[in-house]
């Protein structure tokens, strides 16, 4: 073969996979986005691709997910944001700070949250069946929820004079809580005092001032901050000697002594149908806010014993999971 005929065949050959490429259509990609660390969120994480799967998107293959965190960090949460309007992605998923920031970010990149608030008091949607505009979701009811624990929470130390409060004062969800449970336990004569903490720093100081008071019980706020200071919170709360509770059964399994709430895993798993959904064609405007509807009680009876506590036998039978 001549040099000249093979330098073209040779040349032929190398372009065939970028002209194979040219006509492949790109893979969608979804915006993956939290307010607080990824590392505490591999359970998110998986749940929110098994959603996908479960809709005939597997991640690799016909779809890309960037996955993005804020850290607490609000301006670096509106840089990220702004980086997947720019990209830009397919769709936006995002806890509730996320998804605030993007809807203030754009009205054209379709956005689906997790949240535990209620998006339409929040601004997120114009009403729970028809979102309208580019963004719908999930809701865990996670704030709507505090009452509730209160009174379980009660239930399990029914000696409590005084309980102390924790609550990230950065989300709505929290300080509508924090409204409705301060309500609450005036109604029944509950001494509270309430504590806002916005970092690990503020956390231990917070359970410092609760043992110079003397707490007897305590009620940790609902948010993706507290949520993902689980494990924190439950060391300090044992190493303090004081029966806490939580919204999120992780916390439980993080040895936590009681949680009480939606799964926020199997929400995040409704999410990446949702996604996928939007990916296919749909609207954001047409597909209805889902509302959790199943209420998972969590005991650990482990730390019950580490703590000294007995669980009423009433309370034990209304707990949907017991570890011990």
């Amino acid at each position: 073969m001549k040099r000249r005929a093979f330098i073209t065949l040779l040349g032929g050959a190398a372009a065939w996979p970028l002209a194979a490429r040219a006509q492949r259509q790109p893979i969608p990609v979804v915006g993956f986005l939290r307010s607080t660390s990824l590392a505490d969120a591999t359970h998110l994480v998986a749940a929110f691709r098994r959603g996908l799967n479960e809709t005939g998107y597997t991640e690799g293959q016909n779809v890309a997910v960037e996955y993005r965190a804020a850290d607490d960090d609000r301006e670096k949460l509106k840089a990220l944001v702004e980086d997947f309007v720019r990209l830009p992605v397919a769709v936006i998923v995002g806890n509730t700070p996320s998804a605030l920031a993007a809807k203030a970010a754009t009205k054209t990149v379709p956005i689906v949250f997790a949240t535990g608030s209620d998006p339409v008091r929040d601004g997120l949607v114009a009403s729970l069946n028809r979102p309208g505009g580019n963004v719908t979701g999930v809701s865990f009811l996670a704030g709507a929820l505090g009452t509730k624990r209160l009174d379980l929470l009660r239930q399990l130390a029914p000696r409590a004079t005084m309980i102390g409060m924790l609550v990230d004062p950065g989300t709505p969800e929290a300080v509508a809580e924090r409204r409705e449970v301060e309500a609450a336990a005036q109604a029944i004569r509950q001494q509270l005092i309430v504590l806002d903490v916005r970092s690990d720093r503020d956390i231990e100081t917070a359970f410092a001032t609760f043992a110079q008071r003397r707490i007897d019980a305590l009620f940790i706020g609902t948010g993706a901050f507290m949520n993902s200071r689980r494990g924190l919170l439950a060391a300090l709360a044992l190493r303090h000697g004081i029966p806490a509770t939580l919204t999120v059964r992780e916390f439980a399994v993080a040895g936590g002594l009681m949680s009480y709430g939606t799964s926020i895993t199997d929400s995040y798993r409704q999410v990446g149908i949702y996604a996928a959904r939007i990916l296919k064609g749909e609207q954001p405007a047409s597909l209805p806010v889902i509302q959790s509807a199943k209420f998972e009680l969590v005991i650990n009876l482990n730390t019950a014993k580490a703590l000294g506590l007995e669980i009423p036998p009433t309370l034990l039978a209304l707990a949907d999971e017991v570890i011990q």
